[in-house]
């Protein structure tokens, strides 16, 4: 691909944002369902297309919590097709009236939900991003251009031709599986894109906000938190502090930090952390915490390291995890398109809603002003 080709890839989105736009919800189900079955059936392809790409990334020498990241298995690509399933059986937010007030003169004043256009996305390693983005954007009636890493340009490039094949609008998803970062800089100079939503490092965040030109959603690092209440299940809380990390860490809600209760330290930290250990879990605490550890015995103090003032605000996505001791006290959405940082406009996890804007409606019976 060149960058001579982008105007017209934005032109066949923004025909097709025009048609989801109005496109009834059986319509959108119905491509929708057809994706998921189509990933059914071409599983065998993509693990192989995947395959291609994980080797790439373990001979380059990356962390393996970022190949897994960028891994498929079976169980995953039928977990993807699911999310998709589970999109289709969300209320369509097309038409929704979130609010509505009547004035004196009996007009009804309301606000309803409608897409918001073309939006394209740039993301990282996780191929499975592809899909939940596509699914999400047309399920909301947008159109999506989807711009992966370089580091699963196989599975890309395997899903782009899977969602050529769904049933949606001509230009309603469109994959670019081409790793030129040139193309990424020409896109964000284009007219036509109504929303950019970069999900990635820091870098690349800052890198879209420098060059767009189009309202940039920025989905900063998720520096996840747990707190252990000093009247805590402990049993329950190590159990979901060591899945929290351990479980998949390459993923952007685990767990990065663990806060424990000042008065169930003594009894608590010990625990975690030889559960955490366990799991190959890097601990690293502050000096509370250090101190918890070295009253439990030499095993449990050896296993924990001192936290720096940078600790507490890294998203590892790796096997380690801080824990500090202070005082004080899955959402259903079907998938995310990422979880936004912004404090205008959507925050927290994004769903199928969150990709639709407010617009007014005005109701009456011939009212004019007097």
């Amino acid at each position: 691909m060149n960058e001579m080709m982008i105007p017209s890839m934005i032109a066949r989105a923004r025909a097709a944002a025009m048609t989801l736009r109005t496109a009834p919800s059986r319509t959108k189900d119905g491509a929708l369902l057809s994706l998921a079955d189509l990933l059914d059936m071409e599983k065998d392809g993509l693990l192989a297309a995947n395959a291609g790409d994980v080797a790439d990334a373990e001979a380059a020498g990356r962390r393996p919590a970022l190949v897994d990241r960028l891994r498929l298995t079976p169980d995953r690509v039928r977990a993807i097709a699911d999310g998709v399933r589970r999109v289709v059986s969300l209320v369509d937010p097309v038409g929704q009236i979130v609010e509505m007030q009547t004035r004196p003169n009996g007009m009804r004043v309301a606000r309803m939900r409608s897409p918001i256009g073309v939006i394209l996305m740039i993301y990282e390693a996780r191929p499975n991003v592809t899909i939940d983005a596509a699914a999400l954007c047309v399920k909301a009636g947008n159109a999506a251009i989807l711009r992966g890493g370089r580091e699963a340009r196989r599975s890309n490039a395997f899903l782009g031709d899977v969602l050529s094949r769904a049933g949606f609008p001509p230009g309603a998803v469109q994959v670019i599986a081409d790793s030129d970062h040139a193309l990424v800089t020409a896109l964000l100079r284009q007219d036509g894109i109504d929303l950019v939503i970069p999900r990635g490092n820091e870098d690349l965040i800052r890198s879209v906000v420098d060059h767009a030109r189009m309202p940039v959603l920025k989905h900063f690092k998720g520096v996840c938190h747990l707190f252990v209440d000093r009247d805590a299940n402990f049993a329950m809380a190590e159990r979901i502090a060591v899945n929290a990390k351990a479980q998949r860490p390459s993923v952007c809600n685990a767990l990065e930090t663990l806060l424990v209760d000042a008065p169930a330290a003594r009894v608590f930290i010990p625990r975690v952390v030889r559960a955490l250990r366990a799991a190959d879990v890097e601990v690293r605490g502050d000096e509370r915490t250090l101190a918890a550890a070295a009253a439990a015995g030499p095993d449990v103090a050896a296993a924990v390291v001192p936290a720096g003032d940078a600790d507490w605000g890294t998203e590892y996505l790796d096997y380690i995890i801080n824990v500090r001791v202070v005082d004080g006290a899955e959402f259903g959405l079907g998938a995310e398109i990422g979880i936004s940082t912004d404090r205008i406009g959507p925050r927290g996890p994004m769903g199928v809603a969150e990709l639709t804007s407010l617009k007014w409606v005005v109701l009456g019976s011939g009212q004019v002003r007097e």
